[in-house]
């Protein structure tokens, strides 16, 4: 490939990063190779998909499929329905691509290390193009819930782990792989599913569904997890998309005009007798598909972790190669400092993640348990850090950070949605204190993990003994559940660092997220050993 021109009639193009060119996001990344080292996850498969979504081609189908976002058709030529959502070829690839790396299939198939390996999955997927992972995060998530009708789970199950990518209109049984939605979220209820008014009638052979709903996530997919209100109460169900020789009554009204995540598309939805599957038993609506949010929160535990990891290697490029006042900007202390500060968010959400995600693949109660918990809190931790560090490596870049030239305007975007997807900040806060409520082993596995890390760090060791007593009982008043998750989520990640991350990077996070005066402006690391931090965003740092 010939380089472009930098003479020009008017100029000569100096002090302009080059472009980044292919890049391999598994070699290229020692914190996701040491995390996932620690939590078991398969190297070689990650190695693959990780070298193939960092080559330039692939990163430029992850723009394409954002700058030609999806189109609703409802109708053909001649008025006939169609509901139909047409996408960019760019984002079919991207689909096909991760599918066939294994993506919603990897955590199903009985080698070690499935859902940790998925999580990183997550993870590297959303620093080229977040949009695609929503129908594939559903569909991951989407097996264990089937596990509640087995005659279902044999029918649907093998499409969703099938790693073939199958974009045709036709019913389940007909196709090589398949995707499955969510659409439960209705008007009058937000989170509160219970409020729900869609209702369901017995045909004898089925259910048909009546009602809408305000958020249908992915409405391509090839059959949706949704709640209704049947006889018995609020229940769960399997809508198929298609059905044999006919199109199923899902009316596709409109699509939403999201701030981000525009390759992938959000719709509001009717059902109109549409047929559905009762999935679970009748009532058990909120239980069935509590297995399936589970999964799914996992996912966004993992995402902003991936898209903080962007937004740094792209502000260390910049900083690299630009230089003012005679300096590079990445000699300089204070652009040291930022970096490496906002580098400890990145590293700490990435191994809580994916220690989290090690919980998923053990057996037992007190794993599970864990999980429910550890989930929450890197779910609510990750995201609220996530905006922060992308807005400020956009700053980095200063004027050309708010340029779609570069990828900090889509990062940008993106930073919000997780926070918002499968429960914003409150709601996974009330969710943390009803766990340690009902759940007295999730308490009791939470503080033990806390407890093996102690003696490692004095920093550590006087701000775990101020957090218990602070609240001796485990579980603060509501008012104070955002403080206390995001005290137990910063320890928990110091924890884990003190067990598993180099010295620098273990020591500096605990010196200055756990104890100590420190300002809310990222920089503010007196203590940190910068260079040693930087050295991990990038290779040649």
């Amino acid at each position: 490939m010939l380089p472009p021109r930098s003479h020009l009639p008017t100029h000569e193009v100096t002090n302009q990063p080059p472009a980044r060119g292919d890049a391999d996001l598994w070699a290229d990344d020692p914190v996701l190779r040491e995390a996932v080292a620690a939590a078991g996850g398969q190297a070689e498969a990650l190695a693959s998909y990780g070298a193939a979504l960092g080559r330039s081609e692939m990163r430029e189908a992850g723009r394409e499929a954002n700058r030609n976002p999806p189109e609703l058709v409802q109708f053909d030529a001649g008025g006939r329905r169609l509901d139909e959502v047409r996408f960019h070829p760019a984002y079919h690839r991207l689909m096909a691509a991760s599918t066939a790396a294994g993506y919603a299939a990897v955590a199903w198939e009985g080698a070690a290390g499935g859902h940790a390996t998925h999580a990183s999955m997550v993870y590297l997927a959303s620093q080229v193009e977040p949009g695609h992972c929503c129908p594939l995060t559903m569909t991951y998530a989407a097996t264990p819930a089937l596990a509640a009708t087995p005659e279902i789970a044999a029918l649907w199950g093998p499409k969703l782990v099938s790693r073939s990518y199958d974009a045709s209109i036709a019913p389940v049984v007909q196709k090589r792989g398949a995707t499955l939605g969510m659409a439960m979220t209705e008007k009058q209820g937000g989170s509160d599913v219970r409020a729900n008014t869609t209702r369901a009638e017995s045909d004898g052979a089925g259910w048909r569904l009546f009602g809408h709903k305000w958020f249908c996530s992915a409405p391509m997919s090839d059959g949706f997890l949704t709640l209704a209100q049947a006889p018995g109460g609020l229940s769960c169900f399997l809508v198929p998309r298609w059905l044999e020789g006919e199109r199923n009554a899902v009316r596709l009204m409109r699509l939403k005009d999201k701030l981000g995540n525009r390759s992938n598309a959000s719709a509001e939805i009717e059902y109109e007798g549409a047929y559905a599957l009762m999935l679970g038993e009748e009532g058990a609506g909120v239980r069935t598909i509590i297995e399936m949010v589970h999964h799914t929160r996992l996912d966004t535990a993992m995402a902003p972790a991936g898209l903080m990891r962007a937004a740094l290697v792209e502000a260390h490029h910049w900083a690299s190669h630009r230089t003012a006042f005679q300096r590079r900007l990445i000699d300089a202390p204070l652009m040291q400092s930022v970096l490496a500060d906002l580098s400890l968010d990145w590293q700490g959400c990435t191994a809580l993640g994916l220690h989290v995600a090690a919980a998923f693949d053990r057996s037992g109660e007190e794993a599970r348990a864990f999980a429910r918990i550890g989930v929450a809190l890197a779910k609510f931790l990750a995201n609220k850090l996530c905006p922060m560090v992308c807005v400020e490596a956009m700053e980095v870049l200063g004027g050309m950070g708010y340029v779609e030239d570069t990828p900090l305007p889509l990062l940008y975007r993106e930073a919000p949605l997780n926070g918002i997807w499968e429960g914003s900040g409150n709601v996974i806060c009330l969710d943390i204190l009803r766990t340690l409520a009902r759940e007295p082993l999730a308490g009791e596995v939470l503080h033990a993990e806390l407890s093996e890390a102690r003696g490692a760090s004095s920093a550590y060791d006087a701000a775990l003994a101020d957090h218990l007593a602070r609240w001796p009982s485990g579980l603060p008043t509501e008012a104070e559940a955002r403080w206390f998750a995001e005290r137990t989520a910063l320890l928990l990640t110091a924890a884990i660092l003190l067990r598993s991350a180099p010295a620098p990077v273990a020591e500096a996070f605990a010196a200055t997220r756990l104890t100590g005066p420190r300002g809310r402006i990222a920089g503010a690391i007196p203590q940190a050993d910068a260079p040693a931090l930087l050295a991990r965003i990038t290779p040649a740092g």
